[in-house]
């Protein structure tokens, strides 16, 4: 993996920049998973996919940066044909499941807000569990034809990855023959995860605008808006940062370390952001760290949910 030959004076920061954007992103989502886990107050709908979504960040993180670690410490520079492989594949899946989870969380918004007496009818613990059971099939399914169809491409030459971990364009690259069809499917198929749940979401908030431009009272309209800034800011987190990294690569002008370096930071980034954006605007998820933090309660919390503290009260 190319990473592995950058300048030896970039190496040292860039470990401990990644390695403190780990310990952040692992302690920040796994708090999360916790505090939604035992609190019986989280458990509704919206902090149910919360807890969907932070788990798919763990593994997007836990998926990319340790072998990025690795590499830049030299410790391990290689990966196996089926490893890299399944690297890619998960990082895909896992990518993909995130955007059509964000849009499923969208649509609860909606309800929450366009149908609130119907809410409790609509978004019920049923409904939650099959929204959340779709996002994850349908994401894991999605990148199974291109990937499979990757692995019986064949390689020769260099077998260096331009990039810290195996990207699906810089493994493509690689293979001696004409992959003018096969990458055609892979950009429909990526245009399909992307444009889709972006898509709903735009259509989803359409309807909160116009639900929320017919509120009578200012109050009224604070308040609706309180209940969807955090994922409208997550949403918004992903396709700027998708767009951003789209740009960059597309500009000749940035060296190909900044590149590696940027579609790197643009895998990193959104794990490590999220659990901070709906601890600090989620009074809730603030209550619950304040509580669930001391010491004696820890301990006690750990214990109810060993004995089979049920998720939704």
């Amino acid at each position: 993996m190319s990473c592995s030959s950058w300048r030896a004076e970039y190496k040292t920061p860039l470990f401990l920049g990644f390695l403190i954007m780990f310990l952040i992103t692992l302690t920040a989502n796994l708090l999360i998973l916790f505090f939604v886990a035992v609190d019986h107050r989280l458990h509704t709908p919206m902090y149910f996919f919360l807890w969907n979504l932070s788990l798919l960040d763990l593994l997007m993180t836990i998926a990319i940066i340790p072998k990025l670690l690795a590499v830049l410490l030299e410790m391990n520079k290689k990966i196996s044909f089926g490893g890299c492989f399944f690297q890619m594949y998960f990082i895909i899946a896992v990518g993909g499941s995130e955007l059509f989870l964000v849009a499923a969380m969208a649509y609860d918004r909606y309800v929450a807000i366009v149908k609130p007496l119907q809410y409790n009818v609509i978004i019920d613990i049923k409904a939650c569990i099959a929204i959340a059971a779709t996002v994850w099939i349908v994401g894991f399914l999605l990148p199974l034809v291109s990937i499979t169809w990757a692995s019986y491409l064949p390689f020769c030459g260099s077998n260096k990855i331009l990039h810290c971990f195996c990207d699906y364009s810089a493994v493509v690259a690689l293979t001696c023959t004409d992959v003018t069809e096969h990458v055609k499917l892979a950009f429909l198929l990526a245009m399909f995860v992307i444009f889709i749940p972006f898509f709903f979401v735009l259509w989803s908030y359409y309807r909160i605008i116009i639900s929320v431009v017919r509120l009578k009272t200012t109050a009224s309209r604070m308040k609706a808006f309180s209940m969807c800034s955090s994922h409208l800011l997550v949403v918004l987190l992903y396709y700027l940062s998708t767009a951003l990294f789209y740009i960059i690569f597309r500009t000749e002008s940035i060296s190909y370390e900044e590149r590696i370096f940027i579609g790197g930071l643009n895998y990193f980034f959104t794990p490590m952001v999220n659990p901070l954006i709906y601890t600090l605007r989620n009074e809730k998820m603030k209550e619950a760290a304040k509580k669930y933090l001391n010491v004696y309660t820890l301990v006690k919390a750990v214990l109810l949910f060993q004995c089979g503290f049920p998720f939704f009260l």
